[in-house]
């Protein structure tokens, strides 16, 4: 079964970025401890403090798509509404 790689970056509004700041720690521990998740890492841009880049590798499909499902339903995506996703996925079928 293929890997998943998902790389790219968000941008998140002015208005939710101290709450994204906060609930990101939360959000990388809870994800690295997926079954199925190699890879897990959210930094933000040096110059951009709005912008956060995004690196995820995981096992197979199926892992990425409940990775996927658990973060709808979370907290984070909850903090995380408003922000503009710019990803490029690997080794899954849209």
């Amino acid at each position: 079964m293929p890997e998943v790689t998902l790389t790219g970056h968000i941008v998140v509004p002015p208005s939710d970025l101290d709450a994204v700041v906060a609930g990101l720690p939360s959000h990388i521990e809870l994800t690295r401890n997926e079954s199925g998740c190699i890879e897990f890492e959210v930094v933000r841009d040096a110059d951009d403090p709005a912008i956060f880049h995004v690196s995820e590798r995981f096992t197979s499909p199926e892992a990425f798509s409940f990775h996927q499902e658990r973060v709808r339903s979370s907290p984070w995506g909850a903090l995380t509404a408003n922000v503009e996703r710019h990803y490029k996925t690997t080794g899954i079928h849209a």
